[in-house]
């Protein structure tokens, strides 16, 4: 049992919290900003409010020192890159302009200027804006946001700590600007960069902030002496500053290794460290290091992106174990609160028994704030909360719910062989092209098609009462037609048809699975004013009945043309779901592929020609350090392999990536031995083209020539130069036209526009090449 006396001055606290609020109103607020319905002022109140509501909840359920600067209209490095003035020169005018616009159009793009390249904040599914830096590059400090909303927490008579990117992880996260060399390094400017940082602490103190917490999770990566003595010269500088607060340096995500040592000598008040998966390491290797005497230590331990019960009683053993290795220990979870929902009190619709295990931002809190009471008054102070979390554990851990047999032996019983095709890809190439008679350059899109408010109103309706079963599906079936008619007159090649029944791309098939849970208000942001909800992978996995074979097999008798299948790769289903933490990842993949490969052949036996395994978590979930890839990368291409190996080799395989950095997996997509692969590449210049073929990828491959994430069209002028540099790198033969990712997000005015210019685009680099 903890003593009062041994752990008296034990806090609780967050990093971060959801920013959408209970109604998503965050989201509604800005997009009608964009669409001119909601004044700018309009969306600001909004904001307020949500903060207030927030910082009032966390401070009423126990936390004493809440945190500012984590809310963001669209994403906190581009509020990072505001803060030290990194406006790109093509923004510059539309900032100086209008702030706010300027800000959306860095985050979204106009007609006229595109936006920051967008990509995974390390191995989430939140997507930051990436700053562009180079040798000319000139920051200014710009507070006024971080002290506005300090000084909104502080006239609540709150206690409130500032939360900043850390220059370090900062210029580590940046890339060189367009038109700058490719090998400029962004962390060469960490001199000209932390007088801005030194600045903007400076104005912090002054509107009354005592701590600062600066976020450097980049130092958990696998980092080079040049960057651990960039972070020594950095907090060394930092902490040698006389008008400052103190400051807290946080890491989370994985374990520190080299870095702790460098930060734990630091001369900076605390450390805030993640004590949780992998991150547990950090126990021992503070051990390592004598612990930090003198300073406060927070400790990360419970999970702050996934969303199972803590195992309180561990957790405590754990902060025990600390308290004899920092001044102070304070309770947090291992990050911001950012990547899990809000509230599980508000699935009225889940299973009570399951409703127990869970634990979203809410109940995260609560566990935080009940860790910190036991930890300073000692465990009979929490009696009541450890009963009934042993309960809810033990409840978990015999439920029939987690085990399936069947399911169990059949994963058992898999060989090498079924995760091979039965033909090499030479060999299937000649008989895809027999079978598809496909044009040079053949057009496809990715899968999904807008989904209009019209779409949205069917599906409340059909939740409703509102029609039937029937009434629904004829409206599906509407959709279908407009789509699939829609790109037969545009001359698109290999036809999708649409997804218009699908809510998003893994929660609508984990409908269909047994084993995995939905939730009705689960909302997590991905980027900007994009929310998903991540579904609950609570047991074995299996395939009760076809999932899309109905859909896909309509679309097709529309037309003569191929239609793609489209389903979500088993990585993908795990990287976007709320994982089951009771056993490896390598084993509920293995469960999912097994699932999809029944699909696959209902699929091909109904005729689809055609089928497309999206992957684009697969990168992702790459660990964040290299000696943990490699077994992570061999069940994944295993998993992907066994969804796909069972096909005819005249059935051509494709899978897609979007809005990570490939460079580093190519030989992983290599090993997974997709007939096609689609990728983004508009951001980045067809960067991912150059990297295939560095490698020698001997496969087809399409480098996405349209940014769907930006609302801007792009020419067909664009979008052919962009096809002239892809062929730069990858045979005409070898290369597919696409966009970038789905359509879903887009208007069908912009859509049909930058449809029909990629579709100009390949006709007539087409002709280009049989002039030549």
């Amino acid at each position: 049992m903890t003593t009062k006396s041994a752990a008296a001055a034990a806090r609780a606290t967050v990093y971060g919290h959801p920013r959408q609020g209970r109604g998503r109103e965050l989201k509604k607020a800005i997009e009608g900003y964009w669409k001119g319905r909601v004044t700018a002022d309009a969306l600001r109140t909004t904001a307020a409010e949500l903060r207030r509501t927030h910082w009032r909840q966390l401070a009423g359920a126990g936390v004493h020192e809440v945190p500012t600067g984590d809310f963001s209209y669209y994403d906190h490095v581009l509020d990072t890159t505001v803060m030290v003035g990194a406006i790109p020169a093509r923004h510059r005018e539309a900032v100086a302009a209008d702030a706010l616009d300027g800000y959306f159009a860095m985050a979204r793009g106009t007609q006229d200027v595109a936006p920051l390249e967008m990509t995974k904040w390390f191995d989430t599914n939140y997507h930051y804006l990436v700053p562009e830096l180079g040798p000319d590059t000139v920051f200014t400090a710009d507070s006024s946001k971080q002290v506005a909303e300090l000084k909104e927490a502080l006239a609540l008579g709150l206690t409130a700590r500032p939360v900043l990117v850390g220059p370090v992880t900062y210029l580590l996260l940046a890339k060189p600007a367009p038109g700058v060399a490719a090998d400029f390094d962004p962390l060469t400017l960490l001199d000209r960069l932390l007088p801005v940082y030194a600045e903007v602490l400076a104005d912090l103190r002054a509107a009354g902030a005592a701590w600062v917490q600066l976020d450097e999770p980049a130092l958990v990566q696998d980092r080079t002496p040049a960057d651990l003595n960039a972070a020594a010269r950095a907090y060394r500088d930092l902490g040698a500053l006389t008008d400052r607060p103190k400051l807290l340096v946080a890491s989370y995500f994985d374990r520190l290794g080299d870095a702790l040592p460098v930060l734990a000598k630091a001369p900076v008040e605390g450390l805030a460290l993640d004590f949780t998966g992998p991150a547990a390491a950090n126990l021992d290797g503070l051990a390592a290091v004598g612990g930090l005497p003198g300073k406060r230590l927070v400790a990360g331990v419970v999970d702050g992106r996934n969303i199972w019960v803590n195992d309180l009683e561990k957790s405590l053993t754990t902060l025990g174990t600390l308290l004899g290795l920092a001044d102070r220990v304070d309770v947090s979870a291992s990050c911001s609160l950012l990547h899990v929902p809000l509230d599980a009190a508000a699935e009225k619709d889940v299973d009570p028994q399951i409703l127990r295990w869970l634990s979203f931002a809410k109940q995260k809190t609560a566990e935080i704030t009940t860790l910190a009471r036991g930890l300073s008054q000692g465990t009979d102070a929490i009696a009541g909360e450890l009963a009934a979390n042993r309960a809810a554990l033990a409840s978990r851990a015999a439920s029939p719910i987690t085990r399936n047999p069947a399911v169990r032996a059949r994963a058992e019983a898999v060989t090498g062989a079924d995760s091979r095709r039965s033909r090499p890809y030479a060999e299937r190439a000649a008989a895809q092209r027999a079978h598809l008679g496909l044009p040079l350059l053949p057009t496809t899109t990715i899968g999904s098609f807008p989904q209009t408010g019209e779409l949205r109103a069917a599906r409340a309706d059909l939740r409703a009462g509102r029609i039937d079963t029937a009434g629904y599906e004829e409206r599906i079936r509407a959709e279908i037609q407009e789509v699939v008619s829609y790109q037969e007159k545009a001359g698109v090649d290999v036809l999708v048809h649409g997804e218009p029944e699908r809510n998003d791309m893994v929660q609508y098939f984990a409908e269909q699975l047994d084993g995995y849970l939905a939730t009705r208000h689960g909302w997590v942001q991905s980027y900007g004013t994009r929310y998903v909800r991540p579904p609950i992978l609570a047991g074995d996995i299996a395939r009760p009945e076809p999932m899309t074979v109905r859909w896909t097999s309509y679309a097709q008798s529309l037309t003569a043309k191929p239609v793609k299948g489209m389903l979500t790769g088993p990585v993908t289903m795990l990287a976007w779901s709320f994982v089951r933490d009771d056993q490896p990842l390598g084993e509920t993949a293995r469960q999912v592929a097994l699932a999809l490969r029944d699909e696959v052949a209902d699929l091909e036996a109904a005729g689809t020609s055609v089928i497309q395994v999206d992957e684009p978590a697969l990168r992702e979930t790459l660990p964040l350090r290299a000696a943990d890839r490699p077994a992570y990368l061999d069940w994944a291409t295993e998993a992907f392999r066994l969804a796909t190996g069972g096909v005819r080799p005249d059935t051509q395989i494709h899978t897609h990536m979007c809005y990570a950095e490939f460079g580093d997996i190519v030989q992983a997509i290599d090993d997974l031995d997709a007939d096609v692969i689609s990728l983004e590449a508009a951001r980045s210049h067809m960067q991912v083209a150059r990297e295939l073929a560095a490698h020698g990828y001997p496969r087809e491959a399409g480098p996405g020539v349209w940014d769907i994430h930006s609302p801007r069209i792009p020419s067909a002028e664009e979008a052919a130069a962009l096809l002239r540099t892809g062929l730069e790198a990858i045979p005409a033969e070898r290369l597919w036209v696409n966009p970038d990712c789905g359509l879903k997000t887009r208007g069908w005015p912009e859509t049909r526009a930058s449809l029909e210019n990629l579709v100009a685009a390949a006709r007539t680099v087409r002709e280009e090449l049989s002039g030549a």
